[in-house]
């Protein structure tokens, strides 16, 4: 009898050695938003997709890299508060009306597990592999339907609320009504 613990106990040790060498393994490296732009490309604040060269502005060095990064949430498929895929995005506020970020700037999110949304925008930071790639997407923001154009993708990211916001504040058309 004593002997099945001794194995239970180095059996459960192992385990734990296991999955904590497995996990710190896998750190993310945080980036910053200008990291999703090559080197020496400017990004006009109005530009939107259509007037940039896309293919030739994404950062093709950190392909398949484990990546951290903070925005906005800017829901694509979800369900009630539950978030299935988003757009993350530099900054909140996105409207029909105004141009969206360019495809640099845009990453096109699936999330391991369904993220409990709080509020529209939400800043959050997601962790997982980056992928550089066209897509188009179509999605409803707040007063009508829009395209967004992602340069990036992250799938089976892992999502959480962002505690110290790293990205530029809150951007919206309807600044003007708080004053």
């Amino acid at each position: 009898m004593d002997n099945r613990f001794k194995f239970m106990g180095c059996a459960a040790a192992a385990c734990l050695l296991f999955f904590g060498v497995a996990n710190a393994s896998v750190d993310a490296l945080k980036i910053r938003w200008s990291e999703l732009r090559p080197e020496g490309v400017e990004v006009p604040a109005t530009a939107g997709a259509a007037e940039t060269n896309q293919g030739e502005t994404l950062s093709w060095d950190l392909k398949g890299k484990t990546i951290e990064l903070t925005g906005y949430l800017l829901p694509v498929d979800r369900e009630g508060d539950l978030v299935y895929e988003f757009m993350l995005l530099p900054w909140g506020g996105l409207c029909a009306h105004v141009p969206p970020p360019p495809p640099n700037q845009t990453v096109h999110v699936t999330s391991e597990r369904p993220y409990r949304l709080s509020e529209i925008y939400e800043p959050v930071s997601i962790s997982g592999v980056l992928k550089p790639g066209l897509e188009t997407t179509q999605l409803f923001v707040l007063d009508g339907v829009t395209v967004i154009e992602s340069g990036y993708s992250v799938g089976r990211a892992r999502v959480a609320k962002a505690v110290d916001i790293a990205a530029p504040a809150k951007m919206t058309p309807w600044n003007f009504l708080k004053k």
